[in-house]
């Protein structure tokens, strides 16, 4: 297991990573780079507005394309969970929900954030 916290993985819980709906692109790259830590790699007008956002390799889009924020998110596979989870906190993001999910046999160390443009974040990392 790997001793610093990073990103690993991060899955729609709808259609496209990249295109997580949000309407207020600023916002979303001044969120999420000072609560997740993740740097503004590319922004494109086409063919909706949108920005990509980038930690530890991983990439995640936000887009103006009019979708309900809060319908969608992502879960997002991480190293160290407990060391995550105190960066976040420590930049003034509020985490829920601190508990072990299980899916088809596999135990999940596990915490949520509700960001707030209303897309909901599952943060997780193997037992």
């Amino acid at each position: 297991m790997s001793t610093k916290a990073e990103f690993k993985g991060a899955y729609p819980y709808q259609a496209d990573v990249l295109a997580l709906p949000v309407t207020d692109l600023d916002a979303a790259s001044l969120w999420y780079s000072r609560g997740f830590g993740m740097t503004e790699v590319e922004r494109r007008t086409e063919p909706a507005p949108t920005v990509i956002l980038e930690r530890d390799g991983v990439r995640i889009g936000f887009c103006i394309n009019g979708g309900d924020p809060e319908q969608d998110g992502a879960a997002i596979l991480v190293a160290n969970i407990g060391q995550m989870r105190e960066q976040l906190e420590a930049n003034g993001i509020e985490t829920g929900n601190w508990r072990v999910d299980e899916r088809k046999g596999q135990r999940f160390q596990v915490f949520f954030v509700v960001a707030p443009d209303g897309l909901c974040y599952y943060f997780h990392e193997p037992i």
